[in-house]
């Protein structure tokens, strides 16, 4: 380390501690001097500031990766542990093999599929064999460096403390960690939209046996209509918005971004906030996936960016012709290979359970495709699956190649270099007045070309519809591919990814990247990378109206991005509600027939629906009353009747529209929903926040937006419970925000909220300090800059270190 970046650590380090000691109650101060290193091992600086934002200061990647194992740790360690006991295959020991996972490292529904699956990982290797590989296909040495830091980190923050939360205080499953855990959980992160959406038909696949019936042959239609329903992006856990706008449509002619990512409010998928700083190397800030070593989303003094869950499917079928005198053998070209079995033991009370799983050389065997679709394993057919991810370990090398970029330029360079980004898309926009998309995705090469050629007939239905491709494995011809720029074989190079640079806006909200900019639509892609010409989501039409109005405006600032964050627009009610309002005045006597046959008095619905201000708003009144119609009216009836004017790929985002109130599911959802609140004692007029709320420590939080279907920029997707008077918990919506732009200093103008707060331990201060912000619509004010750090009220800094 070069001599002048030691001397200015040391005077970084030493002006935090002496302002912290100078500055904080004695018992504080006392604190901070406790954690001085005694001599050796790995080290960090953590300077803790309002929301208890931590700040880490260390000399390489090695002691930066062991302050950020620490520091989360310290907030979030039952969360991590439980999710290394995933990754050790030992769920089922300490939790019974039938119990559900927090489905935050794989789609798994039980504790026993979850761990045949990764006991196979850890027995075959996997992850160690990955390791082997130099960069650029394999991890660079700075990401092995932080990895290592991250797990002593973990560690020494175990040794050192007491665990006080209470869902894991004094569990034996909570135990040290190794650099191969830390590695292992970024693995489980890359394959969750292939492999790890498939874990229990992997685990379960067996030969038929001479005695088993003949199965059902999928049928190509069900399949296809299962296969869109599990690869939707619309129906997944995980989603986002983020926006980034060019310098001639902002005030000052610098850079815009939003980032607004949608993911689980509990779990292993939560996002936590820290800055991580290498004096003359390295400075970033911005949310972390849990476990992983470096920022996932954020920004630096230059550059700011965010991820969307993109539409391109990371995963193919191949399949199988099986010898007709053994199914565990498969053609190609004519010539017989084996198939590979391994055979693994999960360990579950009172003994143990073991299953044979079996691969190809496409993947592993599977027999069905999400639920109630078989793909049946017979003695002449069947299935196998084809992640790419599953040789990925480039994820952290991606976040931190983003993380030391300098301009849009930068971004793409580092998308480029790494290739690792498995089920995301990247926004991003600079200091310079750049903006930039790209769905650089790890994808399986199915060009449109491949799949006509060698697509089976369940392919030729499910390609078209849901991008899944199902070739030929008994053809060698029909092998994916490779691009000259590719890191590894079988995926598309960088040059084949959908880009658009410097478009006034770019803007993706969950489909697919054709309008990313829909003044000059994207097109000639591959449909494995998504759609062209189809309707968009509610969410996306919404976003589309609303940035490109915002861009051509212009005089963009931050405060104007902070402003459509919590718009709460609806366009679901811009489009309906005053339709609906209508027909519902005009029903006879204000009665409408629910679906039990019965009539109801809605008359009271109309005028709230009329009044309602089309916002879901903590306050706004009808919000409830909406959403509650909305869903029933979307899932009771069809599309094509619901909507007067069709879709038009010529006006994708203003159609389809206008209710059609004649369709019998409208006034009957209407009915349906009056009939609900009422049982339930909610006032047809409630404010929103008054039964939409979260409990933190016995207190009801207020929580505003909504859900996919109502096309909410702030997405919340809510558990109802009529019983507790609406909806009580949050499993999953608006996350790590992120609000960036520049003035011109060194410091960029940077707002942010992490909605659920950075501990999942209800002991801490930090528990739901910033829920509370984000219920009132508030911010956290960015300290990325030395003399804000040092100037917080709330600075208390920590020396934390190995014991040797």
């Amino acid at each position: 380390m070069p001599l002048r970046n030691r001397l200015r650590l040391l005077a970084i380090s030493g002006l935090a501690l002496f302002t912290v000691s100078t500055s904080l109650p004695p018992a504080a101060a006392d604190a901070s001097r406790s954690h001085r290193p005694s001599g050796g091992g790995l080290s960090a600086t953590i300077r803790y500031t309002e929301y208890g934002i931590p700040h880490i200061v260390a000399k390489d990647y090695a002691n930066l990766g062991f302050g950020n194992g620490w520091a989360q740790a310290a907030d979030q360690v039952c969360t991590l542990a439980d999710g290394f006991v995933t990754l050790r295959g030992e769920r089922s020991r300490y939790f019974g093999p039938d119990a559900a996972p927090d489905g935050s490292l794989s789609s798994a529904r039980k504790n026993l599929s979850s761990d045949l699956y990764f006991r196979k990982v850890r027995e075959s290797r996997t992850v160690e064999k990955l390791l082997q590989a130099p960069a650029p296909a394999g991890q660079s040495r700075e990401v092995r460096e932080l990895e290592r830091g991250w797990a002593a980190g973990y560690n020494a923050w175990l040794a050192q403390n007491r665990i006080t939360d209470p869902s894991c205080r004094g569990a034996e499953w909570v135990r040290p960690v190794t650099a191969l855990d830390v590695v292992t959980r970024g693995y489980a992160l890359s394959v969750l939209g292939g492999q790890g959406r498939l874990i229990d038909s992997i685990t379960a696949a067996q030969p038929p046996t001479g005695t088993a019936g003949a199965p059902a042959v999928p049928s190509p239609g069900d399949t296809a209509d299962a296969a869109r329903r599990l690869l939707s992006t619309q129906n997944a856990d995980m989603g986002s918005n983020a926006v980034a706008f060019r310098g001639d449509t902002t005030a000052n002619g610098r850079g815009l971004l939003l980032g607004n990512p949608h993911y689980p409010w509990q779990g292993g998928r939560r996002f936590w906030q820290s800055q991580q700083t290498i004096p003359g190397e390295l400075n970033v800030a911005g949310g972390s996936l849990l476990g992983a070593p470096v920022v996932s989303i954020g920004h630096n003094a230059d550059i700011a960016w965010s991820h969307t869950v993109a539409t391109g499917v990371p995963l193919n079928l191949h399949q199988l012709t099986l010898d007709p005198a053994d199914p565990t053998v498969y053609l190609v070209d004519g010539r017989p290979e084996r198939m590979t079995k391994r055979t693994v033991s999960v360990a579950v009370p009172g003994g143990a359970v073991t299953r044979t799983q079996w691969s190809t050389r496409y993947g592993p065997v599977i027999t069905s495709l999400g639920d109630g679709v078989p793909l049946p394993w017979t003695s002449t057919t069947a299935y196998a699956l084809n992640d790419p991810n599953a040789v990925n370990l480039r994820f952290s090398d991606a976040g931190l190649g983003l993380g030391r970029a300098r301009s849009t330029a930068g971004i793409q360079a580092a998308l480029r270099r790494t290739q690792g980004l498995p089920w995301v898309n990247t926004i991003a926009a600079d200091a310079s007045g750049h903006s930039f998309f790209s769905q650089s995705q790890v994808l399986p090469r199915i060009t449109d070309e491949l799949a006509a050629r060698c697509s089976t007939p369940l392919g030729k239905a499910t390609y078209p519809s849901s991008g899944l491709a199902v070739l030929d494995g008994s053809r060698s011809d029909c092998a994916l591919g490779s691009d000259p720029d590719a890191v590894q074989p079988g995926i598309f190079g960088p040059g084949r990814m959908p880009t658009v640079e410097d478009a006034p806006y770019v803007e993706n909200s969950n489909d697919s990247a054709w309008l990313t900019n829909a003044d000059a639509p994207l097109t000639g892609y591959e449909r494995v990378f998504g759609t062209v010409g189809t309707p968009r989501s509610m969410r996306t039409r919404g976003a589309i109206e609303d940035v490109s109005a915002m861009a051509a405006k212009g005089r963009l600032t931050v405060a104007r991005l902070q402003a459509q964050q919590f718009a709460n627009r609806a366009p679901a009610g811009d489009l309906t509600a005053a339709d609906l309002a209508a027909a519902c005045a005009a029903l006879p006597a204000g009665r409408a027939v629910g679906s039990d046959g019965g009539a109801v008095d809605v008359s009271a619905a109309c005028e709230v629906l009329r009044r309602w201000d089309r916002k879901a708003d903590t306050g706004s009144r009808g919000a409830l009353l909406f959403d509650r119609f909305w869903r029933r009216a979307t899932a009771a009836v069809p599309q094509a009747e619901l909507w007067k004017v069709p879709f038009s790929p010529a006006d994708p985002v203003g159609t389809p529209n206008t209710l059609n109130v004649s369709a019998p599911g409208v006034t009957r959802a209407l009915a349906d929903t009056v009939a609900e609140l009422r049982a339930a004692g909610i006032a047809l007029d409630a404010p929103l926040g008054r039964h939409q709320w979260v409990e933190r420590n016995g207190k009801r939080i207020p929580i505003g937006g909504g859900t996919e279907s109502l096309g909410i920029w702030n997405k919340t997707e809510p558990v109802w419970d009529a019983a507790a008077g609406g909806y009580r918990e949050v499993p999953a919506g608006s996350s790590y925000i992120q609000a960036v732009g520049w003035d011109g200093s060194k410091c960029p103008v940077a707002r942010t909220l992490l909605t659920y707060s950075q501990s999942s331990n209800p002991h801490s201060p930090h528990y739901s300090d910033q829920t509370e912000l984000y219920s009132g619509e508030r911010w956290v004010t960015s300290r990325f800059c030395e003399k804000d750090i040092l100037r917080s009220p709330a600075l208390r800094v920590v020396r934390v270190h190995e014991r040797r």
